[in-house]
């Protein structure tokens, strides 16, 4: 059953009404979306939407009232309006994870490369769905819409249908976008259509029309910020302003029992299940490893071997598959419509690419993108809401030090490492050898809520095999003991500053060397498992910022200053990660 454009009225001003309760229940939230846009998302959920199948993303997170409103309304596992914005109740800003929603969305522009991953998936997995995300003025602004969005022409997703709340307003006034967005959208490939956001008729005739198109489509609903308030078409309805007679008046006005007895009939409509199955691993056997290799060649042999062995992995680089080593023998390039591979080109894209791929894992596929390290700061936004949404997209970075050499500072991660290690639910590894690549692989692909980071090396180092019986679940174990057996000195290393750990123990017949392959794993181990492993005077190494380590070091060798251009080994001598430097400057620490 199709609702006519008299019922859809009743609908969108129930949902105006519910939503405009919810902010003045918490005195707080945005109160102009939800009086121009209600049509707009009544139209999709009531007509469109099939659940189930069918995705829809609120770009506009700020939103998040209107979009619970309707939730509530159509059947959705929502909690009391009431609740909206007050601890433990519903979250200012969508968050996925709740029924309904599909993505945690806020950060504008995150939700428009959320919902390209989840019409990819929908491709990728063959299933006749579409996504539909609701963007605002504000989304459009941000570059990650211009990466995510040129995107979706490349690859000719016509099942994405994106919407634009054109009020031409923001915070701080006229909504500073492209002088033309609609001819911007047509330059990257999309059908592009435009109504009045308030005409139903005209709305659902684009939404018909989108469905059946041969290309994205992008839908401008020319809008009036704060439709029937005092505050109409000015920027101050973007928030709370309204006084509570006014809201109360709005609320009066809107709110009908014709509306709610309709969505009512919306929330019996039958939803779909759709199960993806997963291939069973067989056992991987590792093959003889070179004394001399880098963790990212490591990486990219055990990736081939992940994936001979089963594993069902979308892969993909920002135009550097090369140097990363995600894309390997087994795979085959996802293009425009063919999408029976498993690796994408995201091309210069880093951001858009890490929101895509958090889309790709919201859409049921285990999804792997990569970069080098430095440019992980492109990705913090979309790693950030990763991990807030327990979303296990896997993200992996090479050329993890200084040793990038020629390059230079610009290309030369200092604060990058650390900098990941801060965000909550984030697993940072950064593996010395084979056994430590393979089981952050194998723990990465097998975590069920926590995105994971894995930190390689460029260079190649002498490999230190670890011991038979090391637990790597930990995060650290002991891969070097003391000669005299017991220690009275523990060197603490990471990834290719393992060996230089070593060689340096190696002169003494009291130091030990702890390999950590994960901070956050360790942190969480017991007070004596950690005792039992650091023992004496704790040294830390590593090629990167050094403050972190003072939590469990007593001493720190780590870069505090920008690189500079030469070859590897040339910067790592001049920077003091050599055996004989190290060793005088700890001299005082060692017993």
């Amino acid at each position: 059953m199709k609702f006519n454009a008299k019922q859809l009225q009743q609908m969108s001003n129930s949902v105006r009404a519910n939503a405009l309760g919810a902010v003045l229940s918490a005195h707080s939230g945005h109160v102009g979306i939800i009086l121009d846009a209600s049509e707009i998302i009544t139209c999709i959920y009531a007509n469109h939407l099939r659940r189930g199948i069918d995705r829809f993303v609120l770009s506009s997170g700020h939103g998040s009232a209107m979009l619970y409103s309707v939730l509530k309304l159509a059947g959705y596992k929502i909690g009391d309006l009431n609740t909206f914005r007050k601890f433990g109740g519903l979250p200012g800003h969508p968050e996925y994870g709740m029924d309904g929603v599909d993505a945690t969305t806020g950060p504008l522009g995150a939700g428009i490369g959320n919902a390209v991953g989840m019409a990819l998936a929908q491709k990728i997995q063959g299933i006749r769905a579409r996504t539909y995300c609701l963007v605002s003025d504000g989304d459009l602004m941000e570059g990650v819409s211009f990466e995510s969005l040129s995107f979706v022409g490349r690859l000719n997703l016509n099942n994405l249908i994106v919407l634009w709340d054109d009020n031409k307003l923001t915070i701080d006034g006229t909504a500073q976008t492209d002088i033309d967005v609609t001819a911007r959208m047509r330059s990257m490939g999309f059908n592009v259509m435009s109504v009045r956001g308030n005409d139903i008729n005209a709305i659902e005739h684009a939404l018909e029309r989108a469905e059946k198109s041969n290309h994205p489509v992008f839908i401008q609903c020319k809008n009036v910020l704060g439709r029937g308030c005092s505050l109409e078409n000015k920027s101050s309805a973007h928030g709370f302003a309204l006084s509570d007679t006014e809201m109360l008046s709005l609320i009066a006005q809107n709110a009908n029992e014709e509306g709610m007895r309709l969505w009512g009939v919306v929330g019996m409509r039958p939803i779909a299940n759709s199960i993806r199955a997963t291939n069973a691993l067989k056992r991987i056997k590792i093959p003889k490893i070179p004394e001399r290799i880098s963790t990212r060649e490591l990486s990219g042999i055990y990736l081939d071997l992940l994936m001979g062995a089963g594993a069902d992995l979308i892969t993909g680089s920002a135009d550097l598959a090369n140097n990363t080593y995600v894309k390997t023998s087994r795979s085959v390039d996802i293009i425009a419509n063919n999408f029976n591979g498993n690796y994408i080109n995201y091309g210069v894209r880093e951001q858009g690419m890490a929101s895509i791929v958090n889309g790709l894992v919201i859409g049921g596929l285990r999804a792997v993108c990569s970069t080098f390290l430095v440019f992980s700061d492109y990705m913090r936004p979309a790693i950030r809401l990763a991990a807030l949404s327990h979303l296990p997209s896997i993200y992996v970075f090479s050329h993890d030090s200084i040793a990038v050499g020629e390059d230079g500072p610009t290309h030369q991660p200092i604060e990058q490492l650390p900098s990941l290690r801060l965000i909550p639910n984030l697993n940072v590894y950064r593996p010395c050898n084979i056994d430590e690549v393979a089981y952050a692989w194998n723990a990465a692909i097998n975590s069920a809520d926590t995105p994971s980071a894995i930190i390689l090396s460029r260079q190649k180092f002498r490999q230190i095999p670890s011991p038979s019986d090391a637990d790597l679940s930990r995060g650290a174990y002991v891969i070097y003991p003391a000669k005299s057996g017991r220690a009275k000195t523990t060197i603490v290393a990471t990834g290719s500053e393992v060996p230089l750990a070593v060689e340096i123990a190696s002169r003494f017949k009291n130091i030990q060397v702890v390999s950590v392959l994960n901070v956050r794993d360790f942190k969480n181990q017991t007070a004596k498992y950690k005792s039992s492993i650091l023992r004496g005077c704790v040294i830390a190494i590593e090629a990167a910022e050094p403050s972190p380590w003072f939590e469990i070091a007593d001493c720190v060798i780590g870069i505090d200053k920008f690189g500079a251009s030469g070859d590897s080994d040339t910067l790592y001598n001049e920077y003091g990660f050599n055996a004989d430097k190290i060793i005088s400057e700890i001299k005082d620490y060692i017993k």
